[in-house]
């Protein structure tokens, strides 16, 4: 029988879950055994993709074009668990299946509550995403929110269900909670005991606890929190402050045995553990030699998860190859009045940077600081990487400042451009709803055997996530190119421009596609390797 595992916060968000979660999937795929990861989002949005980043961070897409959390990334960083639309679920998203449902009187005219028909809904896709793939062992699911939050009763009813109906050794709680410090060092255990009275009061009795304190519990601490909230001691386990990198957190997981009681606890057959791949991260971790500082010229820089993927992907490109990255945060709107960049971005600046990276976004706020930045990268010869509005603003900036069309922009920005070089999609003219309607998912790109894309993934034919409504103008295609403009990747019938690059400089690339999101802690993407290396090497050239 397949074992479902869920994943429950308390006290307060932003304790961890998501890595929690992300950390025991790979724990067990350590163990050999294949799992899968599932986020249940209690908001009634439908998905992520129409949210604020700065209220729910990034929006991570999936190969068939869901928008969904941004913990579905920690899920690809940590596991190998196969993701899509089916692996986020929302209360929007039940509540609209289940509708729907009933308007075609599927229900015989039953009355519709929230138990049977909303938790049974929950429960059919949980079960769906087990049953896809008879070599599924164990799904995680991830619960969001806070025990005691209104909107998540639904979920953690279906949870209360699943373990009684399949059993303790099948069905497993594992409740995330806080253990905070108070004047004079000392660590308080009451919100502890009254978030799992909570979970208790839901039916639901924690097999697992992981306690999020700022150092190691000590044996007395577990053993009281174990006494009070009715778990055995080994089953208290610390999630404490770590000063190095999250990827650490499966090593420190793996110290405590959490992995170990968890497969007691579900009647799993103990097997060997494979760490290697974790402990070659922190190896690689501290045998950086080289700092580089990369400016993130972007949109949304008060809040760090906004741009999650392309952080953790500067990271571990990194590792790879041996460089210490650190952001140099940059709001591209404080860039609009400036007159010298040099006194910003040189080597004396106010934010000495040593490349630049702008990523994604919407809006035309703070666009013009970015084509300034764009501008000063090539102009300097600095290692530059544009993702999606990145690219496009590497479009405009070489149409302002190399062809001298002033007036340059996208149609997003200035409908009344006389160089739109930026345009809308065709098949963007008549949609009138914003959600899931975009460039969406994986999709094929030819790379030229010439190009940088060329020479980073080793081959022509590139397979990537979109997510955009504006690229390239056709209508400017000759004239770009002619003056030296690098075309460097189109889709395979040639229609769409999906890569461009600088000519004669060290590293300027931009791509239409968010690479971001297929790069792992092990496995760094190839082109944040080969920007990251681009600028170690002219970190140390401009040493000598």
């Amino acid at each position: 029988m397949q074992k479902f595992i869920f994943v429950s916060g308390g006290v307060c968000s932003s304790l961890g879950k998501g890595v929690a979660a992300s950390s025991i999937g790979a724990l067990l795929e350590g163990r050999g055994l294949n799992v899968r990861m599932i986020k249940c989002d209690p908001y009634i949005n439908v998905d992520a993709g129409t949210m604020n980043p700065y209220q729910h961070g990034e929006v991570y897409v999936t190969d068939d074009g869901a928008e969904t959390d941004l913990d579905l990334g920690n899920y690809a960083r940590f596991t190998n668990s196969p993701l899509s639309r089916a692996n986020s679920i929302t209360t929007g998203q039940i509540y609209d299946s289940v509708i729907r449902k009933e308007r075609e009187g599927r229900f015989l005219g039953k009355t519709i509550q929230v138990i049977p028909h909303i938790t049974d809904e929950i429960k059919a896709r949980i079960f769906a995403v087990a049953r896809c793939d008879a070599d599924t062992d164990i799904v995680i699911i991830e619960i969001g929110g806070t025990v005691g939050d209104i909107e998540s009763i639904p979920f953690l009813e279906a949870a209360r269900q699943m373990i009684h109906e399949l059993g303790r050794s099948n069905a497993l709680s594992i409740h995330l909670t806080l253990i905070p410090e108070v004047a004079g060092g000392e660590l308080k255990t009451k919100p502890t005991q009254h978030s799992v009275k909570a979970m208790q009061e839901m039916g639901i009795q924690p097999d697992v606890l992981i306690c999020r304190a700022p150092y190691m519990l000590d044996e007395d601490a577990r053993k009281k929190i174990a006494l009070f909230c009715n778990v055995e001691a080994e089953a208290v386990f610390t999630s404490y402050d770590i000063k190095t990198t999250i990827y650490q957190v499966p090593l420190v997981f793996f110290d405590q045995k959490l992995d170990y009681v968890i497969l007691k606890k579900m009647n799993v057959e103990s097997r060997h553990a494979n760490l290697k791949p974790w402990k070659t991260v922190m190896e690689r971790f501290n045998k950086r030699s080289c700092k580089a500082r990369i400016g993130i010229v972007g949109k949304y820089m008060e809040l760090h998860d906004a741009y999650k993927s392309v952080y953790e992907a500067l990271f571990h490109a990194g590792l790879a190859c041996a460089v210490d990255v650190q952001l140099v945060k940059i709001d591209s709107s404080k860039l609009e009045e400036a007159d010298n960049l040099d006194l910003i971005f040189g080597p004396n600046g106010t934010h000495a940077i040593d490349g630049i990276l702008t990523p994604g976004g919407f809006g035309s706020r703070g666009i013009n600081g970015m084509v300034k930045a764009a501008c000063w990268a090539r102009t300097r010869n600095k290692p530059y990487f544009g993702i999606c509005l990145g690219m496009q603003i590497m479009i405009i900036d070489w149409a302002r400042n190399v062809l001298h069309w002033e007036d340059a922009d996208s149609t997003e920005f200035n409908q009344e451009t006389k160089h739109p070089v930026v345009s809308l999609l065709e098949e963007q003219t008549d949609v009138t709803q914003m959600g899931a309607t975009m460039r969406l998912g994986k999709m094929e790109t030819i790379a030229r055997p010439e190009s940088l894309l060329f020479k980073a993934y080793g081959e022509k034919n590139i397979w990537e996530r979109h997510r955009h409504r504006y690229e390239f103008s056709n209508k400017y295609r000759v004239e770009m190119a002619g003056s030296g403009l690098i075309l460097g990747a189109f889709t395979p019938d040639g229609s769409l421009v999906e890569s461009v690059q600088w000519p004669d400089n060290i590293w300027g690339v931009g791509v239409q596609f968010h690479p971001e999101f297929k790069s792992k802690p092990i496995m760094p993407h190839p082109l944040f390797r080969d920007f990251i290396a681009a600028v170690r090497s002219n970190v140390l050239q401009n040493s000598k």
